[in-house]
């Protein structure tokens, strides 16, 4: 099994990313976040659409989201960016959508 490393060459630390999708040349990326009360609870994806956190959870296990892992964060699955050099894409950087 591969280490997963941050940007520096450090070690993440164990079992942040819980699933890491193997995305296809087809898979979408997320270029907005939907959030209520300053927590995400949803995506915007390339295609346009709108999804719920969730829904976005489960469309990156089933690899059609490139750029995120699912890690887990007191039993609650989220989304978070991979480390690829670039900050510009990282989910936190994303702009803020409506609903």
């Amino acid at each position: 099994m591969a280490q997963n490393h941050m940007e520096d060459g450090g070690p993440l630390p164990k079992a942040i990313n819980e699933f890491t999708p193997q995305p296809g040349a087809d898979a979408l990326s997320i270029t907005g976040l939907i959030k209520s009360s300053g927590k995400i609870t949803g995506y915007q994806l390339s295609d346009g659409r709108k999804i719920d956190r969730q829904e976005g959870v489960r469309l990156a296990r089933e690899n059609q989201i490139q750029g995120v892992a699912v890690a887990v964060k007191k039993g609650t699955e989220y989304l978070r960016s991979l480390p690829d050099g670039s900050e510009n894409n990282n989910l936190g950087n994303l702009p803020t959508v409506s609903q």
